[in-house]
């Protein structure tokens, strides 16, 4: 998985995140001792490691196969309460550490989502650790029901939940229908599965495949999502953590399925920075010559969509789905993706004032994903997760009372961030009660201040929680997903120097912006 891909992958699925604030205790409902004994048989396991291509049309198999890595499968319990009942294969990759000499153990990676596959990510990561990454073997894992790791799918009509409540009570009904019925489908389809998708149990099968590896301790580079997985492990199985880089991170006690109800504020701020990049290159775009000026023709075409949906290519493009558009690509400054925006800022407008247009190749795998079931099981897997592990508000009122009493500051983006979700309707209650975070297992840090997905107060949160942390903050940069990913020197130095020797910095670090590698 290239890094692009990533990009447009991950970060539009972690708009679909974010919740209550967690104060109960843990409750899991396998006790320590009686699962080691118990997942004896399973961590002996022989990996039959093979070749990554299935079939001539995996291209992502092709290009771990020709850097040199290899796959196997796991099996796991369905229900780590019962370990000798039913199980489920994992999917997994590894590229072998090439400095065996000084070989640091394993590194596991998951960039994000839930629900992102995670068995191409050694490929880009390798590049981005530079010599460090030789002394690894590291591996990617398809999370239990996510990719090629016993696939769960709804059969929903679209790749996310993520949509706009609207402007009225009308709007934000129908989405409340809307929502109801992708819960539905997950009930109809996978009763069975839904109570064993949970991110404790991804941390126990995380734990299962360091036995089966034959390692003492894993160490873990998780972002966004993946840190919320990367401090459940820490919590569950501190002895068994190594070197773990939290790379975005979310606040444990906001983790959820509203994790993005206090962003609409950072993505109002965001939409301004960018409104403003865009009246700089108005003989591009033709969208202003003021901030201002771009800021109207959005809300032009909000206001547009609200009367009737737009034609952009084969789609109708309603007020619901404008929002998600602009969000989707405002986690990230940088020009490429900064002038993304602006085309397909430029594509609605068309739509609006010639009444169709033709979406750029971006928007319309986009649009793909929003409005399709093209990627139905990206976002049947997110749900469950999420659902599955922290339970939310179910009276439809407490959502759009929500939304009212911050529609002032949060104009574009609230109806959006603090909408209901599936998880509203979800056929059960979680199994277990959300994992409190709360250990001294040392952890890096890093996040970006301009973080419009994982707040940067969130990174703070995360370091709190972790008291033997420490944080490296990105000052003055918008990006969600930092290290290797951002060319930036001061962090990308810090992160590879820890995994190097395994010693935190003495203290909390600051980076400058814009240090390119």
């Amino acid at each position: 998985m290239t890094w692009s891909r990533w990009t447009a992958t991950a970060l539009r699925l972690v708009a679909a995140l974010t919740v209550l604030a967690i104060t109960a205790t843990v409750a899991g409902s396998v006790p320590a001792a009686a699962a080691a004994d118990d997942l004896a048989g399973l961590q002996r396991q022989r990996l039959d490691w093979h070749t990554c291509q299935q079939g001539s049309a995996d291209l992502a198999g092709a290009e771990l196969d020709q850097a040199g890595a290899s796959c196997t499968e796991l099996a796991v319990p369905l229900d780590y309460a019962r370990p000798d009942g039913r199980t489920i294969t994992l999917a997994l990759s590894r590229l072998p550490a090439t400095d065996t000499a000084h070989r640091l153990g394993v590194l596991l990676l998951n960039t994000g989502g839930p629900g992102a596959p995670g068995r191409s990510d050694v490929l880009p990561i390798r590049q981005w650790l530079g010599e460090v990454g030789a002394r690894f073997d590291l591996i990617g894992l398809d999370p239990r029901f996510v990719g090629r790791s016993t696939p769960l799918d709804c059969g929903w009509p679209t790749g996310t939940w993520t949509r706009s409540a609207g402007p009225d009570r009308a709007t934000f009904d129908r989405l409340t229908a809307f929502e109801r019925d992708l819960a539905s489908r997950c009930a109809r389809r996978h009763a069975d599965l839904l109570p064993h998708i949970t991110t404790r149990n991804t941390a126990r099968d995380m734990d299962l495949l360091r036995g089966a590896l034959g390692e003492q301790k894993l160490s873990y580079l998780g972002y966004s999502y993946g840190t919320y997985l990367g401090a459940v492990y820490t919590q569950m199985f501190p002895e068994r953590a190594d070197r773990v880089v939290l790379d975005s991170a979310v606040d444990p006690a906001s983790y959820g399925a509203r994790v993005l109800r206090e962003a609409g504020p950072a993505n109002e701020v965001a939409l301004r920075d960018w409104a403003d990049w865009t009246a700089r290159h108005h003989d591009r775009y033709g969208l202003g010559r003021t901030g201002q000026q771009v800021l109207a023709v959005v809300d032009g075409i909000l206001a547009a969509a609200s009367r009737r949906p737009l034609r952009v290519g084969g789609y109708q493009v309603d007020r619901q789905s404008v929002p998600y558009l602009l969000l989707n690509r405002l986690g990230d400054d940088r020009d490429e993706t900064q002038a993304d925006l602006a085309e397909t800022v430029r594509v609605l407008w068309q739509s609006v004032v010639s009444g169709s247009a033709t979406p750029t190749a971006s928007l319309a795998d986009t649009l793909s994903f929003l409005l399709t079931g093209a990627e139905s099981a990206t976002g049947s897997v997110q749900a469950a997760i999420l659902c599955g592990d922290v339970p939310v508000r179910h009276d439809a009122g407490h959502y759009w009372r929500d939304i009212r009493q911050h529609q002032t500051v949060e104009p574009r983006f609230g109806e959006l961030t603090r909408a209901i979700s599936p998880c509203a309707f979800w056929p059960q209650q979680p199994r277990e009660r959300p994992t409190v975070v709360q250990n001294s297992v040392p952890a890096l840090i890093v996040q970006s201040t301009g973080d419009t997905r994982t707040i940067y107060r969130h990174g703070q949160a995360m370091h709190r929680v972790l008291t033997g942390s420490r944080l490296i903050t990105l000052h003055d940069a918008r990006i969600h997903g930092v290290f290797g990913n951002y060319g930036n020197v001061c962090v990308d130095d810090a992160v590879v120097a820890y995994l190097a020797d395994g010693q935190l910095p003495a203290r909390d670090l600051d980076c400058a912006s814009r240090t390119s590698s």
